[in-house]
């Protein structure tokens, strides 16, 4: 089943009097339960991509389909409701409230969603739980460490239950013993049938994926399925 359909997209940007272009002819599809990775060099057009995958902006041109609705033609609300439902976000910088706990900070998407306190409450609960968070509830991001606050981001990612998981440089502030445990939630969640889009520029991070989408110059260079994919085994250690 297709949940991200893109046909010949491309992007301009004005800058001045000039144009970029930052992407150019685009086309890629993205099944349920796959798990990509999306690579290239600064300029490449990733982080552009991620932008056009996570709805937080549009092609210049050519289609996107997302759960078979044309994201190219939405409008700005419409565009709203599909990230706060259908897209889980993590960030390398984590975007925690500072003054909330890690609970509150799981519930957020489900209050802009309407979701009634008891239910928001019962489902952040259990997102933190499946994430090794059960002890840190109450904890505000400063009393976390690195790793414990990239795991509430995912939790928040994941309470909404959305369609995709869009990671951009999930490790990208941690050392690598956290990033190693953070790949390996991203496995986890994987393996129960989610469906992940990392955005990186580290190789060993882009081999978990069980797909490599490589960008150079607003073009996909290559598309191809991992082999020799590393599949991290689990751990009882909390970060």
């Amino acid at each position: 089943m297709n949940i991200i359909n893109i046909e010949h997209i491309a992007k301009i940007y004005e800058v001045g009097s000039e144009q970029v272009h930052a992407l150019r002819d685009v086309s890629l599809r993205i099944n349920k339960n796959e798990y990509v990775a999306i690579m290239g060099p600064s300029g490449s057009g990733k982080s552009t991509l991620m932008n056009m995958l996570g709805c937080l902006d549009t092609p210049t041109s050519g289609k996107y389909e997302f759960t078979n609705a044309n994201v190219s033609e939405m409008t700005d609300n419409e565009l709203a409701k599909i990230r706060n439902k259908e897209i889980g976000f993590v960030f390398q910088t984590f975007n925690l409230l500072a003054r909330s706990d890690a609970l509150h900070n799981v519930e957020l998407p489900l209050i802009y969603a309407g979701v009634p306190s008891a239910e928001r409450r019962e489902r952040a609960e259990a997102a933190l739980i499946d994430v090794g968070l059960k002890d840190r509830m109450h904890h505000k991001p400063n009393e976390l460490s690195g790793g414990q606050r990239q795991r509430v981001a995912i939790a928040r990612a994941l309470v909404t239950k959305p369609s995709i998981i869009l990671a951009d440089e999930p490790t990208g502030n941690l050392d690598s013993k956290t990033g190693e445990e953070i790949m390996i939630l991203f496995n986890e969640i994987y393996e129960k049938g989610n469906t992940i889009i990392l955005v990186t520029h580290e190789e060993y991070i882009a081999e978990h994926a069980a797909r490599i989408i490589r960008l150079k110059d607003g073009l996909i260079e290559s598309d191809e399925t991992v082999k020799n994919r590393f599949i991290p085994k689990p751990k009882t250690v909390v970060v």
